[in-house]
């Protein structure tokens, strides 16, 4: 679908920022990984200000891990009138990503309409199109349960292994060979239906597992993004991202100036 076309856009989401965020100690011993700076403001400001800008409404948020700090900064985007509007989960077991999700779907919080899935730790500049609405404007719920966004594994700033996914002509998705290098990492992003935790169990599960059983059914998808895509996991990943943003938004800047 081309830009400017009329597109269902999820009107939900939610935003993973209940993990301890081990990898990035010592930074995370006192906050949560959400709260870490890049580019001068919190990686949650960058993913809740791309969700209003694409007209989300309503965001479900998870707590654990320094839930309170966690809080007290979404109360200040409010409070300055900041959208979009947040509900906090607070988790006192992690529940990882799919018993989260999972949780909230089965409290009504997620709604039966599809919704977006966002990870804590991942930042994107948009393209010409913003990444929001482009999985918006693919995802076909008759053919999908999930259409994930992926980031070419060679472009990406910050460690991502050998990669996630491959996939068809058609952006089905599927699993690359133990040990084998794949051209996709999960970019952190994705719209879901409901139709995907069909059947989810109870307590703490990654969407891995969810994941792997839409593939079985040939109805996991992916679109590859179009612009640069960060991943946070360690100390090093943030003034690497940052001077990434700085010299994508200047780019006559030079590496001196952008890690000013």
């Amino acid at each position: 679908m081309e830009a400017g076309m009329s597109i269902a856009m999820p009107r939900r989401a939610m935003l993973f920022a209940a993990g301890a965020g081990s990898r990035m100690r010592p930074l995370t011993e006192e906050t949560a990984k959400p709260l870490l700076a890049v580019d001068g403001r919190a990686i949650m400001d960058h993913v809740l200000d791309r969700l209003d800008a694409a007209g989300v409404a309503d965001v479900v948020v998870n707590v654990c891990w320094q839930a309170g700090k966690v809080r007290a900064a979404l109360r200040a985007r409010a409070e300055a009138g900041r959208g979009p509007a947040v509900t906090v989960r607070p988790e006192e077991t992690l529940l990882e990503s799919g018993g989260s999700a999972a949780a909230a779907l089965r409290d009504g919080a997620l709604g039966p309409e599809p919704f977006f899935l966002l990870n804590g730790d991942s930042l994107w500049l948009n393209g010409p199109v913003p990444a929001l609405r482009r999985l918006a404007a693919a995802f076909d719920p008759a053919r999908m349960d999930a259409l994930l966004l992926l980031a070419r594994t060679s472009l990406a700033v910050g460690a991502v292994g050998q990669g996630d996914f491959t996939s068809d002509a058609e952006g089905r998705l599927r699993r690359a060979a133990r040990g084998a290098m794949t051209p996709y990492v999960f970019a952190g992003v994705q719209v879901a239906t409901p139709a995907l935790f069909a059947g989810a169990p109870p307590g703490p599960f990654s969407l891995n597992r969810l994941w792997d059983a839409a593939i079985a059914r040939g109805r996991l998808h992916g679109i590859v993004h179009d612009s640069m895509w960060c991943h946070l996991s360690r100390p090093d990943d943030l003034p690497a991202a940052t001077r990434a943003l700085r010299l994508a938004r200047e780019p006559d800047a030079t590496e001196s100036d952008a890690a000013l």
